[in-house]
């Protein structure tokens, strides 16, 4: 007879949810149409409250693309945070937990939090030289000229359907595991809750919508920890179960994983299960951050996120609306408190899958199905409400960002830009709201495409950073570096993407012989990739423009882009400030390269003397994951009301008949910020 930390009620079952979801497909309707019908009414309704009692001026196209560029520092963090969490941030990190162990959670938070501080820099450099601008192409068409636009352009709608696909790929998935809904119908009718507030209110009611979305998913995270490291379990007792899965020999594993408990029932496959020692691992424990291949998921992770942070329109979106110093601010507190959501959450369900070793299978790991089968053992049919109901948080928040993304693209930089120079405001926000409403239809028709390629979610997100990471450091250089050629930077962009995907061919046939989508999908022919895309781009730039250097003048940069609509919302002469801008770019860069040096130097360095991690040390990892999940959790929550709290309350005076809405103190033209008072500008 073989101990083990599996669940008796697991016993002979071949794989977690076995085709039979625990959940009703009405279950699956009611999530899909009615949470995002019933945030749609929310939102629509908060902006138009604004609107009546807070004295908030209409819908133009500034206002529908910008929302004013007022944007405060805790709103500004809570939507880094929304967009930021994609299905992948849920689904993937534990599945990475559940395939290397503590390192996984971790270089999948690290790896994807550096790009959002380093993004702070970006952000007030565009405040600096292009606070005008509506979208980064017109950034680019204002500095390089239209080659370079058109190439960027096709970069940034590369990155949109790529974040979209994996969002309704990873979500559909789970919809269909949990409640057995069709995955192609939720694809297509997932979308249909962000069109009409994102539609209806344009950024503001992204943002507004963002703010709740990211509230629920960290209620659901702080509910996770608690149950995993506080009610049931506790650190201790997963390090053991963790320990005594990697202890099992193949024999013993057979015999956990077989219909009648003998080794001639077993359907164990040391490739499709968590039992036995991990390959590549430090003494082939899950309790180590001594893991060749967590290391590789690492540089894979931060290369590639830096494609989807950078070329993201969705992103240049949120530094555009924010108020110049809650642009550093909102990116360095955003990217702090996301940290938690993959590494805190992933600590808990993804190393429990492996520590109560639950018949999770590689190919519901790799669908990213690893949260929804823990919490589905830990509460029954509330964990799995409580998973689909974050998930569906995650997808809708990041669509609504995507969506407005696409929709400022093709309004901005193709309907204004190639048809219609002379386009009014109205032109604008018509083309603007009918780009979105098509979008969300078609949304579902680029992860259909990716199913029927056979495609998972964990495949797709490695193979991101092949694709569009070639943009980078041409994008990086435009905001910073006088000398970046435009003809450089288009050379650069398209030689990287056609040698990523050459070496990334090569690599494959030389490791496995043949180039399958299995094949195609390891994390060797993937790290070679993604290497080589953001690597030789940035090389081929460099070298070509010192040869050819542009020098240009930044400070000539904002008057080639013109505005649609007399609105000077964010734009006066105190936004524009020299030296307050020059102090915030100072305050930004020195902690954006600081903290990222922390998370991907000195925090890993610091953890290999540990080698195998003892009990104690285990217990102060985990520690540290449910303390910078409940403090994020805090801030993130509660900064985005103390900062409005004024406009709130003049909105509730309003509702209740004690204030007109003609008063004079508009609170979308208020500079207060309370936050800044604990980040102080240098």
């Amino acid at each position: 007879m073989v101990t083990s930390a599996q669940p008796a009620e697991y016993a002979g079952q071949e794989s977690f949810f076995g085709g039979t979801p625990p959940l009703s497909e009405s279950v699956g309707y009611i999530v899909v149409l009615g949470f995002g019908a019933a945030f749609s009414i929310f939102t629509t309704l908060l902006v138009y409250l604004e609107k009546k009692f807070a004295g908030g001026a209409g819908i133009t196209s500034e206002k529908f693309n910008t929302a004013g560029r007022t944007v405060k520092t805790g709103l500004t963090a809570s939507v880094i945070v929304s967009q930021w969490t994609w299905a992948a941030t849920l689904l993937q990190s534990s599945n990475v937990a559940w395939q290397y162990g503590v390192s996984g959670p971790f270089w999948y938070a690290s790896g994807a939090t550096i790009q959002v501080l380093l993004f702070g820099v970006l952000a007030i450099s565009l405040k600096k030289v292009a606070p005008s601008a509506h979208t980064v192409c017109e950034i680019v068409n204002a500095r390089w000229g239209r080659t370079a636009h058109k190439t960027f352009l096709i970069f940034a709608f590369l990155a949109n359907i790529i974040v979209t696909s994996m969002l309704l790929l990873g979500g559909a998935a789970t919809v269909e595991a949990l409640t057995g809904m069709n995955r192609k119908l939720a694809s297509f009718l997932i979308p249909w809750g962000v069109i009409l507030y994102t539609a209806a209110g344009g950024l503001k009611a992204t943002f507004i919508a963002s703010y709740l979305h990211t509230a629920i998913i960290f209620a659901v995270l702080i509910t996770m920890i608690t149950m995993v490291y506080i009610k049931k379990y506790s650190s201790d007792q997963i390090y053991d179960y963790l320990d005594a899965t990697v202890t099992h020999t193949e024999e013993e594993c057979q015999i956990i994983y077989s219909t009648s408990g003998s080794v001639e029932s077993t359907f164990f496959d040391n490739t499709k299960y968590a039992c036995g020692p991990v390959p590549n691992n430090n003494s082939g424990s899950y309790l180590t951050m001594l893991s060749a291949d967590g290391l590789m998921f690492g540089i894979i992770n931060i290369v590639g996120n830096f494609g989807t942070v950078f070329v993201d329109q969705s992103y240049w979106q949120s530094a555009i609306a924010a108020k110049p110093t809650s642009a550093s601010r909102g990116y360095l507190l955003g990217g702090i408190c996301w940290f938690a959501i993959p590494f805190s959450l992933a600590t808990s369900l993804g190393l429990t899958s492996t520590a109560l070793m639950l018949p999770i299978t590689s190919g519901e790991a790799g669908a990213g199905l690893v949260p929804p089968a823990v919490a589905t053992h830990l509460l029954g049919n509330a964990g799995s409400v409580l998973i689909l109901t974050m998930l569906f948080m995650a997808i809708v928040s990041t669509g609504s960002a995507e969506s407005i993304a696409v929709s400022s693209l093709v309004a901005y930089d193709i309907y204004r830009e190639y048809m219609n120079p002379d386009a009014t405001g109205d032109q604008i926000l018509k083309v603007s709201r009918y780009v979105i409403v098509g979008f969300g239809l078609v949304m579902g028709a680029l992860a259909v495409f990716l199913d029927w390629m056979k495609l998972s979610l964990g495949w797709v997100y490695l193979f991101m950073g092949i694709v569009i990471g070639s943009a980078v450091i041409p994008l990086w250089n435009m905001m910073t570096w006088k000398k970046a050629s435009g003809t450089g930077a288009v050379i650069s962009a398209w030689s990287g993407l056609v040698l990523a995907v050459i070496t990334w061919l090569v690599a494959c046939s030389i490791q496995s012989g043949s180039i399958t989508i299995d094949n195609l999908g390891k994390n060797e022919p993937m790290l070679a990739g993604n290497l080589v895309a953001i690597l030789s781009s940035g090389l081929i730039h460099f070298v070509y423009s010192m040869i050819f250097p542009q020098n240009f003048d930044f400070e000539t940069l904002d008057s080639n882009i013109k505005l649609v609509e007399d609105d000077s919302s964010g734009l006066t002469e105190e936004d524009k400030d020299p030296k307050m801008l020059a102090e915030a770019y100072k305050w930004i860069t020195t902690r954006g390269w600081i903290l990222t040096i922390v998370l991907v130097v000195i925090w890993p360095l610091l953890s290999i003397p540990a080698g195998k991690f003892t009990k104690d040390y285990f217990a102060f990892w985990v520690l540290i994951a449910i303390a910078w999940g409940f403090g994020a959790a805090i801030i993130i929550t509660f900064l985005p009301i103390l900062e409005s709290s004024e406009e709130l309350s003049v909105v509730i005076r309003g509702m209740l008949g004690k204030e007109s809405a003609s008063t004079e103190e508009k609170y979308i033209e208020k500079e207060v910020d309370p936050v800044a008072d604990n980040f102080p500008e240098a």
